[in-house]
């Protein structure tokens, strides 16, 4: 048997694990579209059908089954004969990561803790960063973006739960310049708005069914930070426009509001990427091991 086959039957068994080609992907740093060419081409060679695909999952046809239990126990006895010690040796390394705040914030940084309480021979670097950059030219093992800033040839790795940007102010505020029940009702409002570095201000994201609309806040109150703009808020300065993660205590509270709540549903949260390579850091090999695992 060649290293090559014998490479495809040890994707085989990952694919036959996770019973799905875009987690299995992830696993072995490879993109979904090329696991499933690899085997597809090992059905081809084997001259049997060993998976039956849909658009969201697979099964092991019993030909696979019986496969995967000839194969599995050989690939896991090489696997740990070619790496002998691995277990053994501390893990060690630096991981660096670029994002914007709020998905460092509120969905790397929870994970951070616990893999960082497992690897404490592990250094991590985080750079909080709005704009898009090219990760690997900038020298970072992965990023942190939104589905409409991926590219299509990196792996990506959903962290955690959807996520949600409202709109608040305080109860005085409101009552002093009544609630908005509708979008262009914003115009009358004091909108306190962010203005990123490059001199643009942050637009903000309505939805509703799908009719969408992207407002520019006007105000009396522009920064570029998160905690001027909450505490502005706080203030009775105008309305903000933020993750409801970060004034979650507020609403509770009844400090602040949320208003038009029907064009601001959830979406889906960031995602930790990174390019294919066929030889990952062991720190983010392991990373991404433990953000998949939960």
């Amino acid at each position: 048997m060649s290293h090559a086959d014998l490479n495809t039957l040890s994707q085989f068994v990952v694919v036959a694990k996770h019973l799905n080609f875009r987690r299995a992907a992830a696993q072995l740093a490879i993109a979904p579209s090329t696991l499933s060419e690899r085997i597809r081409g090992l059905e081809d060679d084997l001259g049997v059908r060993l998976l039956n695909r849909t658009t969201r999952s697979c099964a092991l046809t019993d030909e696979g089954k019986r496969l995967f239990d000839r194969v599995a126990p050989a690939i896991g006895v090489i696997e740990e004969a070619s790496t002998p010690g691995v277990a053994e040796r501390a893990l060690a390394g630096t991981l660096r990561i670029n994002g914007p705040r709020p998905a460092i914030e509120l969905r790397l940084m929870p994970r951070l803790r616990g893999f960082l309480a497992e690897h404490p021979g592990v250094r991590v670097e985080l750079v909080s960063q709005g704009e898009l950059v090219d990760v690997v030219a900038e020298g970072f093992d992965a990023g942190l973006r939104y589905d409409e800033t991926l590219a299509a040839d990196v792996i990506a790795v959903r962290l955690g739960p959807d996520q949600r940007m409202v709109i608040a102010g305080t109860p005085a505020y409101l009552a002093e310049r009544g609630r908005p029940k509708s979008p262009k009702d914003l115009r009358q409002h004091d909108c306190i708005a962010h203005r990123f570095a490059r001199g643009n201000l942050l637009t903000w994201s309505l939805t509703r069914r799908k009719k969408q609309i992207e407002f520019t806040p006007r105000g009396r109150f522009v920064t570029n930070g998160l905690e001027p703009a909450i505490e502005a808020a706080r203030a009775s300065l105008g309305l903000v426009y933020t993750f409801d993660d970060y004034i979650a205590d507020d609403i509770a509270s009844g400090r602040l509001e949320t208003v038009l709540d029907d064009w601001t549903p959830p979406f889906r949260g960031p995602k930790l990427y990174y390019p294919e390579r066929r030889l990952m850091p062991p720190a983010l090999r392991a990373f991404v091991d433990y953000v998949q695992s939960r």
